[in-house]
C-alpha cells in the first residue's frame, strides 16, 4: 500500500543515539542516523543481530534513553494528533555536540533539563496513544501493587473512565482479551505470583489498556520457553487482525517477524540496511542485503541445515560501533562482495537504494550506477 493510501503514523529522520565508554574514552554509536516510517495499521518488523540498534532505536524515540549522554540527535514526527508533534523538540538545546568531519566526536548532556523536556514532549503520548511492551515484563511491572489496579490505574490515566469501579471493570476486560488464566484471580495476585507468560499477557493488557494508536512490542517472547513463545505469538496475531492496531515488532528472531510483519526493516551497526513488504524481504530467492540473506541462511530450519548437521554462521565478528570502518558497514562479513564494488564498498557508505516500489536497499551492487 503506497504513502499517499496509507500515511505514516511516526516518523524518525536522522535519529542518533551514542553513549560514552569511559573504558575506551569514545562513543559507542548504537544508532547512527536511522531513517524509518511507521505506517497506519501496518506491524513494522525490526530485526537484526544483538546489538543491532533495535531497542535503542525505539526506546530512543519514546524518551527513554536516559544514560549520559542519551539522544543526540534526529527527529521524530507522531502523526496521531491534531497536528504533528516532532517527540524531540527543544531536546537538543540541552546537548552540546562537538563535529569532525559530519561526525559526532564529542557530546555533553544536562541531563536533568533534557529529561523535563522529553517529558514535557510525550506526557500525552508515552503510555497513551503510544504503549510499550518491554523484554523482561516482570522488571516493567510494579512488583508492590497488583496487576489489575496497575492495568486499571492505566486506564483511568489514559482513557475518559476515571471512577474506580468502572477502570476495574475495564482491566478485567483486558485481562480477558490477552486469554490470561482467570482473570478475576489474576487481577488481584502481585506480579511475583504470576509466570513469565501470565506476566508478559498481564504487561499486554496494560499497554491495550490505554486504548493506544500503537504498540511498540520490545522483543515479547524473549526468556519464554518455545510452548509459551508460541502462545504469546498467537495472542499478538490475534490481537492485531480484531483491532487493527498499528504495531512496531522488535525481535531477533526470523519466525517471530515473519508470522507478524507486514512490513520490516533490517538493522545492522546502528543503520537500517533493508526496508520492504515482508514477503519481499524474507523470500530466501530473491534478490536482497547480503545481510539479510546472511540471517535467513542461519535461521533454525531444515533446508538450512549443512551435509554436516549444522546451520551456516555468519562469519567474521559484530562491528564495532566505537571505531566505525569507513565505507559499508557489513563490508567486512560480505560473502557477496566482488571486484566491480570492492574499492566503493571500501571507501564509501552506501546511500539507501530502491530496487522496486516500497523495497530499499543499503548495497552498493544494487547502486543504479
Amino acid at each position: 500500500m503506497s504513502e499517499m493510501t496509507n500515511p505514516p503514523l511516526l516518523r524518525i529522520e536522522d535519529l542518533r543515539t551514542y553513549f560514552y565508554s569511559r573504558v575506551k574514552r569514545a562513543f559507542v554509536r548504537s544508532v547512527d542516523g536511522v531513517d524509518l516510517e511507521v505506517l497506519r495499521g501496518e506491524t513494522l518488523g525490526i530485526v537484526g543481530e544483538s546489538g543491532s540498534g533495535k531497542s535503542v532505536t525505539m526506546l530512543s524515540a519514546m524518551g527513554l534513553v536516559t544514560t549520559t549522554p542519551g539522544v543526540i540527535t534526529g527527529k521524530v514526527t507522531f502523526y496521531g494528533g491534531e497536528t504533528p508533534q516532532n517527540l524531540l523538540e527543544g531536546l537538543d538545546a540541552h546537548v552540546n555536540v562537538e563535529r569532525r568531519d559530519g561526525r559526532i566526536m564529542q557530546a555533553s548532556k544536562d541531563n536533568q533539563a533534557w529529561q523535563k523536556q522529553a517529558d514535557q514532549n510525550l506526557r500525552d503520548i508515552r503510555g497513551g496513544k503510544i504503549s510499550m511492551i518491554f523484554q523482561n515484563p516482570r522488571a516493567a511491572l510494579n512488583p508492590f501493587e497488583t496487576v489489575g489496579k496497575q492495568i486499571a490505574e492505566s486506564v483511568r490515566l489514559h482513557t475518559g473512565i476515571k471512577g474506580a469501579a468502572e477502570a476495574k471493570e475495564k482491566a478485567l476486560y483486558w485481562l480477558e482479551q490477552v486469554r490470561i488464566d482467570s482473570p478475576g484471580m489474576r487481577y488481584n495476585n502481585h506480579p511475583y505470583g504470576l509466570s513469565g507468560g501470565m506476566s508478559q499477557r498481564a504487561m499486554i493488557a496494560m499497554a491495550l489498556a490505554a486504548e493506544p494508536q500503537m504498540l511498540i512490542a520490545d522483543e515479547p517472547t524473549t526468556g519464554l520457553d518455545a510452548t509459551i513463545q508460541a502462545r504469546i505469538v498467537d495472542l499478538l496475531d490475534d490481537l492485531k487482525a480484531r483491532l487493527g492496531m498499528t504495531m512496531v515488532l522488535i525481535s531477533h528472531d526470523i519466525g517471530v517477524i515473519s508470522r507478524l510483519s507486514d512490513r520490516i526493516a533490517v538493522m545492522y551497526g546502528g543503520r537500517v540496511m533493508e526496508t520492504g513488504p515482508a514477503d519481499d524481504v524474507l523470500d530466501e530467492h530473491a534478490d536482497g542485503h547480503p545481510y539479510t540473506r546472511a540471517l535467513l541462511s542461519s535461521t533454525p530450519r531444515p533446508e538450512n541445515v549443512t551435509a554436516s548437521g549444522h546451520l551456516p554462521a555468519i562469519e567474521g565478528e559484530v562491528l564495532d560501533t566505537i571505531n566505525v570502518p569507513p565505507g559499508c558497514r557489513f563490508k567486512a562479513r560480505c560473502q557477496r562482495m566482488n571486484d566491480a564494488v570492492r574499492a566503493r564498498c571500501d571507501s564509501r557508505e552506501p546511500d539507501m537504494f530502491e530496487i522496486a516500489p516500497g523495497r530499499r536497499i543499503r548495497c552498493w551492487l544494487y547502486s543504479p550506477q
